[in-house]
């Protein structure tokens, strides 16, 4: 797929923000304290960023899928963790909110979200219920005029920064499974509602994860978000367009292993000459710019089929953000493995990549959980 000229300097704007902005220094520091910078939140707020898919009519630009990819793959092909910033927002935090809330919850929530000025989050992932989202324990009584939420929520990306989350809570007790699970937006600063400490992580450091608990938190009828008890049916359509935004970070971090793999192999030498004139060098260059542009090209149809609206989108998203994420961890290990001894030393960028491409086939559903969705789609 070629791009055309809107989408070309689409990219190119992306590419050329994150070349800039997106400093060695600054990447450094998020990944050696693991805190949130607000300064850079800010400055890709007023870009806006934030609100690349979210409709005009509610304050962001409403641009289409294959623009949500572009940014997510050129800010992560700069620094994983950072495009993780503009991603949230358009992903699984605004998400649930433009695909079922209502035109007062969209008027109310979406805009603060668009400027920047409000971080929303996702909370379905439990301790017992990971890769089973349908075994979520969360539970939302009605009493009155709310629903009291009990529960505990982990691995919440963002829950330390943020304003308000979703969550998924077991409103039909007697339902099995997945059925019976609704949706509620959450104020982060309700009474009942508490953190854990933040995560210390192998990789993605600098936007901070942390576990969110509810004790009898009450939560106003007007805050469920969507049909009761079709909350996992939301769930599942938010998280095909987070396998998207997943699949183009993949994409990102898997050229950026390849830009750093093809630079230090120029200079590098070995034998009297440079490692690239090695054949067990340049093929390995070979096979990551291969898994790069495979992936790319996944990640663009699927985000043609989402926007068309294809019967085949769900399945397609799944694809692009299985192969990209095993690409991704292909790409960064040969990357350190032509790096060698350096690519094992946290000055080379190679070593932060390493770290940062392993979540690509865990979060948003497992590399497994992908070839369950695939399969399923094609042996219905």
């Amino acid at each position: 797929m070629i791009l055309d000229q809107k989408h070309a300097l689409q990219q190119k704007l992306f590419r050329e923000f994150a070349e800039t902005e997106f400093t060695k220094e600054l990447q450094d520091e998020l990944d050696e304290t693991g805190e949130f910078n607000w300064d850079i939140h800010k400055k890709m707020a007023k870009y806006g960023f934030m609100g690349v898919k979210i409709p005009a009519e509610y304050g962001g630009g409403g641009a289409d899928s294959l623009t949500y990819c572009l940014m997510v793959e050129e800010l992560a092909r700069q620094d994983a963790v950072l495009s993780i910033y503009a991603n949230t927002s358009n992903s699984l935090g605004g998400g649930p909110i433009m695909l079922a809330g209502t035109k007062e919850q969209k008027a109310e929530f979406l805009p603060p979200v668009a400027r920047g000025e409000k971080i929303m989050v996702f909370g379905l992932t439990e301790p017992g219920a990971g890769s089973d989202a349908g075994g979520t324990n969360t539970t939302a009584v009605a009493d009155g005029d709310d629903f009291i939420l009990n529960g505990r929520k982990c691995f919440i990306s963002g829950a330390p920064m943020a304003d308000w989350i979703v969550v998924f809570a077991k409103t039909d007790l007697s339902a099995k499974g997945s059925r019976g699970i609704s949706m509620f937006i959450v104020d982060m600063d309700s009474e009942g509602v508490s953190l854990g400490a933040p995560e210390k992580k192998m990789g993605i450091n600098g936007y901070p994860t942390c576990d969110v608990v509810f004790e009898d938190v009450r939560v106003p009828k007007e805050r469920l978000l969507g049909p009761l008890h079709k909350g996992f049916q939301y769930a599942m359509k938010t998280l095909d367009g987070g396998r998207l935004g997943v699949a183009a970070m993949s994409t990102g971090v898997a050229q950026s292993a390849l830009d750093e793999a093809v630079k230090y192999s120029k200079e590098r030498k070995q034998f009297g000459r440079k490692i690239a004139d090695f054949q067990g060098v340049s093929f390995m260059l070979a096979e990551m710019a291969a898994d790069v542009e495979a992936a790319r090209q996944l990640v663009w149809h699927a985000a043609m089929l989402k926007d068309a609206g294809d019967p085949e989108a769900s399945k397609a998203c799944s694809i692009a953000k299985f192969f990209a994420a095993e690409a991704a961890n292909r790409c960064a290990y040969k990357a350190v493995q032509i790096h060698g001894g350096y690519g094992y030393i946290r000055e080379y960028k190679v070593e932060r990549i390493y770290r940062d491409a392993r979540i690509m086939s865990i979060f948003e559903g497992t590399s497994q959980i992908q070839e369950v969705v695939i399969s399923s789609a094609l042996l219905k």
